[in-house]
């Protein structure tokens, strides 16, 4: 399968102006015959918006899941982006999975990053769950979600093949590791891809990273941006890389019951 990461610069609380780039993008991917595409953390509000979220938040059945669902249908491709959804009185940091059959899945981040995302976002408590698309198995995590070992683990050992990841990463010196390091190790001792779509440029004084990936199952790139605009596209193949898997399987050669000892 051929898939697309967006790596955009988002317009402060403007649902519309997102939501075009988002179009542009998934027109673009499709022409060129990609069936999925993944957006960054927050893309279609913005990120750096603080309370606002408590207004701009919708929930998953509001007008902006419904045009990212008009989008999927009409183009043939199944879409990943970030939202704040409201559900009763809680906003949570969501993900939305739109599918061209009309279908939707959502993922609602557990790892909350820093004082200002905790103000504005209740944390989820529930597990990602794994969704099958066009015969592969795909997982969502939300961006500091992966820097947590035991999240893309949980999906390997339920069968995702792939991981989607909007992220919403600051610029740092720390925080450009993430991409380079952290990303494609977690894609090698899970043995499946990853696909790592950030914001960049800057918004209400914050900087993002960019430096969207997407890693293989061995380790390497499969595609990378740098700091400014841009639309990756990489084949996913998980039958190619049974090499990989037969010279270190991690995933077999667990030891799980060390692991539970090692706890207490």
């Amino acid at each position: 399968m051929l898939i697309a990461a967006l790596q955009m610069e988002p317009v402060s609380g403007d649902i519309d102006a997102n939501l075009e780039k988002i179009e542009r993008a998934v027109k673009s991917a499709a022409l060129m015959g990609a069936r999925l595409l993944v957006a960054p953390e927050l893309a279609l509000t913005g990120y750096a918006l603080g309370q606002r979220f408590a207004t701009l938040a919708e929930p998953a059945e509001g007008p902006m899941v419904g045009r990212i669902r008009g989008l999927s249908r009409d183009n043939g491709v199944a879409i990943a982006v970030g939202f704040p959804e409201r559900a009763g009185d809680h906003v949570y940091n969501s993900a939305v999975l739109a599918l061209p059959d009309g279908g939707i899945h959502i993922y609602r981040k557990c790892h909350l990053y820093g004082p200002k995302e905790r103000a504005a976002f209740r944390a989820s408590s529930a597990p990602p769950a794994v969704y099958d698309f066009d015969g592969l198995k795909l997982g969502m995590l939300i961006c500091y979600d992966v820097e947590f070992p035991e999240m893309v683990r949980g999906l390997a050992l339920a069968g995702a093949q792939l991981v989607l990841v909007p992220t919403a990463l600051p610029a740092g010196p720390s925080a450009r590791q993430v991409s380079r390091l952290i990303v494609p190790s977690r894609a090698m001792e899970n043995q499946l891809f990853i696909a790592y779509a950030d914001l960049c440029g800057t918004e209400n004084g914050a900087s993002y990273e960019g430096r969207s990936v997407i890693a293989a199952p061995d380790g390497e790139y499969l595609a990378r941006a740098g700091r400014e605009e841009a639309l990756l596209l990489a084949r996913i193949n998980p039958a190619g890389y049974a090499v990989t898997e037969a010279e270190t399987p991690y995933l077999a050669d667990r030891q799980p019951e060390v692991y539970r000892q090692m706890k207490q």
